[in-house]
Parts: C-alpha cells; structure tokens; sequence
C-alpha cells in the first residue's frame, strides 16, 4: 500500500482539498474549515480530553513533552475512540498528501492554554531541507472557540517560504548550526537527510529573524476560529500561541503529519494497543505506520 491507495480506501481524492484551498498553502500556507465535525463529535473530544487529563494528572503529556500553564494530553488515539474519526478527514488528508508526497501521522497532542499563560516564541515546527521539500503539516482542530481573548495561535502568512525559524524544544537555538555538529540518529542514518540538514541556511544569514521571539512580528495575524473549526498549515509555518486572557476553555488538537522517510513525534508502534489496531482499517494503520 502507498499513501494514494491509502487515501483512496478512506474515500480521499485530490481534489479532496479544493483548488482554492491549495492556492492558500501555497501562499499563505494555511486555510480553515469551518463546520468540520458535528457537535456531538465536539462535544465527545471534549469530554474525552477532559477524562484523561483527570485520570494522569501530572503525567498528562509526557509520551512528547510538557509545557508550563498549559494542559498537554499526547497519544491520544491509544486513549479514546473520540478522535478516530480526524484520520479520514479529508481536506487535511488531501492537503497532506499534497504538500509531502508519501505521509504519514506524525503527532497527535491535546493543548490548553491556562488563563496567564500560553505565550510562546515565535517558530516553526520543521527544518526545511535543501531540495525545497516540506516535511510536516498539521492540523489544529478547534474543540473549542479559538477567540482573541483566549490564547490564539498567531502566524505570519507566506513565512513557510523563508529560511526555517526554529523547532519545537529548541525555541530561539540555531538548530542548522547546532546539527552540523551533532546530527540527530536520524540524520545520521539517512545520507540524504544528513545532507539537507548540512545545506540549512544559518539564523544569522538572514534579516528576518525577530530579535525577540515574543514580541509582535511584522504581517502577523491572529487566528480566531469558531469550535468545530479545523485550520489546516504548513507547520514550517512562523507561528505561536499568545498569552490567555480569560478563562473560556480552549481545547485543541494538533494533528500533525510528515514524510514517510521522517520519524514520527511520537513512533506509533511503540504505544499501539491491540484495541486501536483492531478497530482500526488498513488504511488507518497505513498512515499511522504500524503495519
């Protein structure tokens, strides 16, 4: 199986994400879709997210990381069938098959910022490798109203086609000058990838890099969307999450996916239950590489 045949099996075309709609990737690199789910699928996420944050406490989020004055729930399709339904969504699928080619899921984490906090620095979510290739979408699926007074995500359209800013755990840290010296495993194992990662361009070459990553950046917006919203990105996307002002709930899911030849943010065959391989069609497991 490959990822077309994948797709297909789960009713996905091409022209599963519409002309307009790649137009907006390509050139601003993110579009929403409004109404994307029901509300009783809203309101079992909901639920759900609530359930397991109550049931691991402090260890919610520690399968990919944790973050101060925000709840983060990780591995999200071995806990609850809630979420099942987002791995045949089919604009996200379509567009991610659009941007990466062969794909696969990358990430699945729960983020709520609390009232105080959820401000971070400015950053994109992948190295961007020499030949001009993408390496991760994702998705922020909107449990929740995104408003402006609870912590959205601001972006900076059209930035995914600059130099990469930064990576997750390595807010503010030149990530192409620290690799050329100590290569991940992965690039290590890969000898094209260790090349792409040689040929990154480093920070100080560019004028575009904030001087601070917290303050407001030129052309910047901020995302407001209602619940049962999906805002579809190219994740090398310049993004963060703004300070929460209030305390209206803002539950979201960032699906994310990446290239068949990348590693995954969290590696599924590690975490899979037999209760998810089973329930799960071919095609699903395909994308979550556990076959």
């Amino acid at each position: 199986m490959d990822t077309r045949a994948a797709l297909e099996a789960l009713g996905v075309m091409p022209d599963s994400v519409s002309g307009e709609q790649r137009r907006a990737l390509d050139s601003d690199g993110y579009f929403i879709v409004e109404d994307a789910f029901t509300e009783l699928q809203r309101a079992r996420m909901a639920e759900e997210v609530d359930r397991i944050a109550a049931e691991e406490g402090e260890r919610a989020g520690t399968e990919v990381s944790r973050e101060a004055g925000t709840l983060r729930i990780s591995n999200v399709f071995n806990k609850s069938t809630a979420f099942d339904f987002l791995l045949q969504f089919p604009p996200l699928l379509a567009a991610s098959a659009y941007l990466l080619g062969e794909c696969k899921v990358h990430g699945a984490n729960v983020r709520e910022p609390l009232r105080g906090a959820g401000k971070q620095p400015l950053h994109s979510d992948s190295v961007k490798f020499s030949d001009g290739g993408w390496c991760l979408t994702n998705a922020l699926v909107c449990i929740d109203e995104m408003s402006v007074g609870n912590g959205p995500t601001r972006i900076v359209p059209g930035s995914h086609l600059w130099p990469p800013l930064n990576v997750p755990g390595e807010n503010a840290v030149d990530y192409a000058a620290k690799h050329r010296k100590n290569p991940p495993q992965w690039a290590q194992e890969g000898e094209n990838v260790a090349e792409h990662v040689a040929a990154l361009p480093v920070m100080e070459d560019t004028d575009r890099f904030p001087a601070d990553p917290f303050a407001p950046y030129p052309g910047e917006m901020l995302v407001v969307a209602p619940a049962r919203a999906i805002v579809v990105c190219n994740a090398h996307m310049w993004h963060s999450g703004t300070l929460k002002h209030n305390d209206a709930r803002r539950r979201q899911l960032h699906l994310s996916f990446t290239r068949r030849d990348l590693p995954q943010q969290l590696v599924q065959r590690k975490y899979i239950t037999p209760a998810l391989y089973d329930r799960l069609h071919e095609a699903h497991r395909f994308l979550l590489d556990i076959v």
